[in-house]
């Protein structure tokens, strides 16, 4: 698992990476109420907004770690928002991208050096 100081994670299989927010961003926004996942097919760049999560405390783009097309959506987020809070590393997943550089990730934040970014802010 890779992280990005935006606090998205990303996990890959072969050319599929899973996306997802951290588990230190589900808690800082607090009871999620609403995701916008992105669409199946749509294409995104490193860095683009492709996701929205919303919470009781703020509205929160979430952005693309890693450049690629969308496989699958996590729909079921559209009727259980709060799986973000209850498992925001495995089955709160947004996205699955199917990667377009898998150079991208070998350059995002392993665990330890997330945590040490985390101890920063």
């Amino acid at each position: 698992m890779r992280f990005t100081k935006d606090h998205e994670w990303v996990t890959l299989e072969g050319d599929i990476a899973t996306i997802g927010i951290s588990a230190h961003a589900a808690e800082q926004l607090g009871d999620v109420v609403f995701v916008e996942t992105p669409e199946v097919g749509k294409s995104f760049k490193a860095g683009d907004s492709f996701a929205v999560v919303e919470s009781v405390k703020a509205a929160s783009d979430v952005y693309a770690p890693i450049s690629g097309e969308v496989v699958d959506a996590n729909t079921v987020l559209g009727d259980a928002p709060e799986t973000v809070n209850a498992d925001p590393e495995n089955g709160g997943w947004f996205a699955k991208v199917k990667v377009a550089d898998a150079g991208e990730y070998d350059a995002l934040m392993d665990r330890a050096a997330y945590e040490a970014f985390l101890a920063t802010q």
